[in-house]
Order: C-alpha cells, then structure tokens, then sequence
C-alpha cells in the first residue's frame, strides 16, 4: 500500500462526524500527556472515558472504533472488560507531515 493510499485510508475514516470527534477526544487525551502503547495500558486512554464526553451510543462507538483501527489512526487493547485506546504515534506523525509540506501543484 502506498503512502497516498494509507492517507487516503485515514481520511476517509475521519470523513464520518462521529469517527472525528472520537479521534480528536483520543488526540485531546494523548496531547495532555497521557500517550501510551497499548502495552502500558493502565496509561492508556479508556474507552468508556471518551464515550462519556461524546453523545454516540456503545454499540455505534464499538463500530466507529473498529473503523478508526482499520484505518491505522488508533490501537486498541483489552484488559478483562475495559478496552484501552492509544493514538498510533507513526499515524500521527504522516498526517502532521502531510498538512505541513508544501501543496504540489
């Protein structure tokens, strides 16, 4: 997959209303210092957390998430019934780059 397509990909996952709030409340979370990999999850940004500050349903939230790991902007992790969510820094970081660089003509 070229680096065009994973944007792509990213994009259109955060095209949807509900995927973007979701997403920028996990970026709010992480950029307040609390960044983790789904391998220090006790840091990491619990789902039910975000879905409090959001008006969307469990069941449609479950589905948003799903679509935002697909599409690499997020990570996820289990630990007994609580699922934890962590930015993909690597994600982050392509999308940062791409609105940073000079418009091609």
């Amino acid at each position: 997959m070229t680096d065009s397509d994973t944007l792509a990909r990213a994009f259109k996952a955060l095209s949807h209303p509900n995927r973007l709030a979701i997403y920028h409340e996990f970026v709010s979370y992480w950029e307040q210092g609390r960044e983790a990999s789904v391998d220090q999850v006790p840091a990491g940004c619990l789902l039910a957390e975000g879905i409090k500050r959001l008006n969307i349903g469990a069941p449609t939230v479950s589905h948003h998430i799903k679509e935002l790991v697909d599409a690499g902007l997020i990570t996820t992790s289990r630990q007994g019934r609580q699922m934890f969510c962590a930015i993909d820094p690597k994600m982050r970081e392509r999308l940062r780059t791409f609105f940073e660089s000079p418009a091609k003509p």
